[in-house]
């Protein structure tokens, strides 16, 4: 299939455009920064330039492009502040930016439109142990700045699953780690020696490898449901601090500075509601039933040793 592809110098989007290119699909990759299209081309996709939140700007560059498909796995996580904001770029880019690539998608042709999600919009709150499915509640506000995110994916998934003659599939992806992701983000603060862990108890999350993830939206690209959303997390949920340790015992780098709980609140609120007040355990039980993807990587210990 010719796929047009939002975000792809992310951390999902360099391994994306190489499982892509595997499977044998073409690839117009939509890069913001003109510096970086380099990385698009050099793994077989034609760059276009053009910032997705310009929405008539993204539809002059298209002009004369034809796709099947439109993926967005577009953020802006290089350029968020400590404290989230309802202007935060990546906010945007799930709402505006949902709205803009459905107008892309028209313009070009796709009949099939591919949606980053996150299974955070379940609530930022502790579920206990019960596994989580795509039959539990989406868009759960729980009082807190994290509720920004939650609607976040509700707005993207709400547009793709309405869109007129659109075939809407939305992936509701788990914490990533790899390359370019958290792991690498948490590693280079320990290695500042910055704080970054909160004292006591901390919450519990699904995990997913960026490699996984991209396997995941090739995966729904050829065999998603119209109007569906998948869970793509790992096999073994994992507490924050547990994480932190396995990434710095990967990385080499010194163990996670601890630093009190109300201080985490005070400096970075959204990363209090996530490693704090968060505990959810995910299933991926539909993903591979109805699309036949199984993580490679069943836990984070195993996609780190990978990467060594």
């Amino acid at each position: 299939m010719k796929v047009l592809l939002a975000g792809a110098t992310g951390a999902i989007g360099i391994p994306l455009l190489s499982a892509l290119a595997a499977a044998g699909h073409e690839v117009v990759a939509v890069v913001r920064d003109p510096a970086r299209r380099r990385l698009v081309t050099d793994r077989g996709a034609h760059a276009v330039v053009a910032d997705v939140l310009d929405r008539d700007a993204l539809l002059r560059a298209l002009d004369g492009h034809a796709a099947d498909v439109v993926m967005h796995q577009a953020t802006a996580l290089r350029g968020a502040s400590r404290r989230l904001r309802p202007d935060d770029p990546t906010l945007a880019l799930r709402d505006r930016g949902t709205a803009h690539l459905l107008d892309a998608a028209r313009a070009v042709g796709a009949r099939r439109f591919v949606t980053q999600s996150l299974i955070t919009g379940y609530g930022y709150r502790d579920h206990g142990d019960r596994v989580l499915t795509e039959d539990d509640e989406f868009g759960v506000h729980v009082g807190t700045v994290a509720d920004l995110v939650t609607d976040s994916s509700v707005a993207t998934e709400s547009q793709v699953f309405a869109a007129e003659g659109i075939e809407g599939i939305a992936l509701r992806y788990g914490m990533f780690y790899g390359r370019n992701a958290f792991s690498d983000l948490f590693a280079d603060l320990m290695r500042k020696r910055a704080p970054v862990l909160p004292r006591g108890r901390t919450g519990t999350t699904s995990f997913v490898h960026v490699d996984d993830a991209a396997a995941a939206a090739v995966a729904a690209l050829e065999r998603g449901a119209a109007g569906q959303a998948y869970n793509i997390v790992d096999d073994r949920p994992m507490s924050w601090r547990d994480f932190l340790t396995a990434v710095a015992r990967a990385h080499g780098t010194p163990r996670p500075v601890v630093i009190p709980r109300w201080l985490v609140r005070l400096t970075v609120p959204y990363l209090g509601c996530l490693l704090m007040d968060t505990t959810m355990r995910v299933s991926h039980a539909k993903a591979t039933r109805d699309l036949g993807w199984t993580p490679v990587h069943p836990s984070v210990p195993d996609g780190l040793e990978d990467m060594r």
